[in-house]
């Protein structure tokens, strides 16, 4: 886990303003820094990411952050994870929590449980990280399977 995805997520938790900074200032930039994660992130790994996501929707996500400025307040999620003074030791949570890793989720099921009231625990043998736009319809299922639980 320490490996995965590392550069993204180190640039991200520790510094996301230079990172947002250089990426609202160049467009080419913007658009290499999202394509290389739809490369890695996509399924099945070492195709195109249009292989996997249409390019149209690649392109309209990747100008949202462009035209509204905003890959800095995307970052920013990372960096507060990571940075956190204190860890919450109030115990296991008890809301109804449902798991759905797809082939490029990386996931330790003990530390979920032990952190949260896992009822659900699915995992796909394919789809990548932006799953919505890869494979909807394995999304969808699961989410309804999920709450058709907790009714």
């Amino acid at each position: 886990m320490q490996n995965f995805n590392d550069g993204y997520l180190q640039c991200n938790s520790k510094r996301p303003q230079t990172v947002g900074y250089a990426l609202t200032d160049s467009p080419v930039g913007q658009l290499a820094w999202i394509v290389e994660k739809f490369q890695e992130l996509s399924f099945p790994e070492g195709g195109l990411p249009e292989d996997s996501v249409d390019r149209d929707h690649m392109l309209t996500g990747i100008s949202l952050y462009w035209f509204t400025a905003t890959a800095a307040s995307a970052a920013q999620i990372y960096y507060e994870e990571i940075s956190a003074a204190t860890w919450d030791d109030s115990g296991r949570g008890t809301v109804p929590t449902a798991v759905l890793l797809t082939a490029h989720d990386v996931a330790v099921r003990p530390w979920a449980e032990r952190d949260h009231n896992i009822v659900r625990w699915t995992e796909l043998d394919r789809g990548g990280h932006f799953l919505a736009m890869e494979a909807p319809d394995l999304l969808v299922d699961d989410i309804r399977a999920f709450f058709r639980t907790v009714r």
